[in-house]
């Protein structure tokens, strides 16, 4: 498989399986996530009410049949910045025997896209403070460290 055989498509329903395996593939990930068959019914209702939702958009990369990466765009109208929207990106995964071939750079790339064509004025993303590999490839496609996260969880 080669960059050019990646396509970026909406995520379908048969989708969620793919994207549950990519997102709890990491250290983070397998503690969260519940990877098992038939999947938590819970996956399919998120996928459900994301697909709903006229201000996300769950995209996957697909080669050759097989879906090898996703990501979540959240489009976010807001009062500060003068009203700007801002994009957010989420769940930005590449399975793991795919990585280091563009796919990633690819999906960054249509959601920076997407969100310009959308009326964003800045696209924002979190990542955690441990994915240091992460970190790097955001800052070498023009993000910046611009803020300090937290969480609190229920």
């Amino acid at each position: 498989m080669n960059e050019k055989s990646v396509s970026i498509r909406p995520a379908r329903r048969e989708d969620v399986a793919a994207i549950v395996a990519m997102l709890a593939d990491d250290h983070l990930g397998r503690a969260r996530e519940r990877v098992e068959d038939p999947l938590p019914e819970s996956y399919c209702q998120a996928f459900e009410r994301v697909a709903r939702d006229q201000n996300l958009t769950l995209v996957v990369a697909e080669s050759e049949g097989r879906v090898v990466g996703c990501l979540q765009l959240a489009i976010l109208p807001g009062i500060s910045t003068q009203g700007g929207i801002r994009g957010l990106l989420e769940d930005v995964r590449v399975a793991s025997d795919c990585r280091s071939r563009g796919i990633g750079e690819q999906l960054v790339q249509w959601a920076v896209a997407e969100a310009k064509a959308r009326g964003c004025n800045l696209v924002e993303l979190l990542t955690h403070q441990t994915r240091t590999d992460a970190q790097r490839f955001y800052k070498r496609l023009g993000f910046a460290a611009s803020h300090v996260g937290m969480t609190v969880r229920f």
